[in-house]
């Protein structure tokens, strides 16, 4: 069975860990200076290496040239070749137990956490307990894990992982070291892809791969499931198989029609809309993608200085090409047109007619 591209792909070290440079580099000081803890909250958005974190913290803790070498210490990564590294990367290691709390989330499952946690590493130096989707533990669970987690044995690091910060209770963030994972720009998902399409002699169009970084929405492991999905359709990957796939639009045709809205081109508008809809394009989420794609424009009217902070989402090309919208743009049409597409993609979620909303939206603005 073939290794799925994102589990082949995994970084292995903090300097590969992509979008979290922040956070790799404290835990790079932290390894350098054995000064590891003892309890981690990773909190964030899906596909942005919470657990892949979780597992390097695994690695430097057990890694043997790490403890062997004093000079190669210093680097504040791990070896990758000793035996722990190697079963922690095969994910076989006896050592790091990873506990998925959306299925494991009751307070007997935590009894037993408490139980395994005294007990020694069974051949590395340091247990590691990798608690997924931590958020979904019940109270009680969390009531029985607050002691465990505050003061776990000396060979025991305990790492919590989850997309809902806001549910965990405070007793809980306030024993961990927290450290907040973001999405990534589309411009470091693009780069990731190419090289992953590169070793893997993934034939694909350049617009193809823009698609599917903007339709992970800032998640790796999403862009790079996608792009092993899509990879066994056809030798050669064009934009319209991913548009098919996805149900997208690729950045073009969002730009071509938010130019004919600008330049108050019902007619062109309404052809470029209903020619989408015939293609089979997802309506809706060509609606929410316009008005990223407005905001951006009108952001950029209204302060150039935003250039720099949209170039971690769009190409030197496309940012020209959103700066000649901007041009074009009138700040009160342009804000009237945003709020009345927000409301038009509110009705079109529960509308069987998904694009009558839109295209009333583009009428009454429009037309005058």
């Amino acid at each position: 069975m073939a290794l799925a591209l994102y589990r082949k792909y995994r970084p292995k070290t903090l300097e590969e860990l992509l979008g979290q440079e922040t956070v790799a580099q404290i835990l790079k000081n932290a390894a350098k200076s054995n000064r590891i803890g003892h309890a981690y909250l990773f909190y964030g958005p899906r596909g942005t290496g919470k657990t892949t974190t979780a597992r390097l913290i695994a690695k430097l803790l057990n890694c043997e040239k790490r403890y062997l070498d004093p000079e190669f210490q210093k680097l504040g990564e791990s070896c990758n070749q000793c035996r722990h590294c190697r079963e922690i990367d095969a994910q076989n290691s006896f050592d790091v137990i990873e506990i998925d709390a959306a299925s494991n989330r009751g307070i007997d499952e935590i009894r037993n956490l408490k139980d395994s946690i005294r007990t020694s590493p069974s051949s590395a130096d340091h247990k590691v307990y990798i608690i997924d989707e931590a958020h979904m533990l019940t109270g009680p669970a969390f009531n029985a894990l607050l002691k465990t987690l505050e003061e776990p044995p000396a060979h025991a690091v305990i790492v919590l992982a989850t997309t809902e910060y806001e549910k965990l209770p405070a007793t809980i963030t306030s024993r961990a070291q927290r450290f907040i994972f973001k999405k990534l720009s589309k411009i470091k998902i693009i780069e990731k892809l190419s090289g992953i399409a590169k070793a893997e002699k993934i034939q694909i169009d350049e617009p193809a791969l823009e698609l599917i970084a903007a339709a992970a929405e800032g998640s790796l492991r999403d862009a790079e499931s996608l792009l092993d999905q899509i990879a066994s359709l056809e030798e050669k990957i064009g934009l319209a198989t991913v548009e098919r796939i996805t149900g997208r639009v690729g950045l073009k045709k969002v730009h071509e029609l938010t130019e004919f809205i600008l330049k108050k081109d019902l007619q062109g508008a309404l052809a470029h809309l209903s020619e989408l809809q015939e293609e089979g394009h997802n309506l809706v989420q060509l609606t929410k993608d316009l008005i990223h794609y407005l905001r951006k424009v009108l952001s950029l009217k209204m302060n150039s200085g935003l250039e720099k902070v949209f170039a971690g989402e769009l190409t030197a090309e496309e940012i020209t090409k959103l700066k000649n919208l901007s041009g074009l743009a009138e700040k009160e049409v342009a804000l009237r047109l945003l709020k009345s597409l927000i409301r038009a993609y509110s009705e079109m979620r529960y509308s069987p007619f998904a694009v009558v909303p839109l295209e009333v939206a583009l009428i009454e603005n429009l037309s005058n």
